[in-house]
């Protein structure tokens, strides 16, 4: 994600990040710990990100973000494969659920969702997405 800020930051555009604990119990951090969790420890080496990170949410059951709810009525799973439940932390689970980390949705700069990933899309479908974005070459 900082390479999409490196490339377009200083455009109509930003990421965002939202940490979420509902995968695997991967993020257990604390809100004021996230920053040296990524600096310090994963994925380390110094890493900082250039976007805003906000605190942990819940993006999937009972309690998920209302931005999530939208985001995942409006734009559909891409993968059908929920994975292992036994690493899955939310109730109830449903058909759009988010599967695990790192999934993506890009929204235009009129803040309608565009296009969801799947977190094993290749960086460049999503670099070619933003761009065309960018420049207004997307269909509404």
């Amino acid at each position: 994600m900082n390479a999409l800020m490196d490339m377009y930051g200083g455009l109509n555009f930003t990421v965002l990040g939202f940490p979420c604990n509902q995968f695997g119990l991967q993020a257990p951090e604390e809100n004021h710990e996230i920053l040296n969790v990524l600096q310090y420890v994963r994925p380390g080496a110094g890493f900082l990100p250039q976007f805003p990170v906000f605190g942990r949410i819940e993006v999937n059951g009972a309690d998920e973000h209302p931005l999530y709810a939208f985001l995942k009525e409006t734009l559909p799973f891409v993968n059908p494969v929920i994975g292992d439940i036994r690493k899955l932390y939310w109730s109830p689970i449903k058909v759009n659920d988010i599967r695990w980390n790192f999934e993506k949705f890009l929204i235009t700069a009129d803040g309608v969702p565009y296009k969801r990933y799947d977190l094993h899309c290749p960086f460049e479908e999503v670099e070619r997405d933003v761009t065309e974005l960018l420049q207004g070459r997307h269909s509404p």
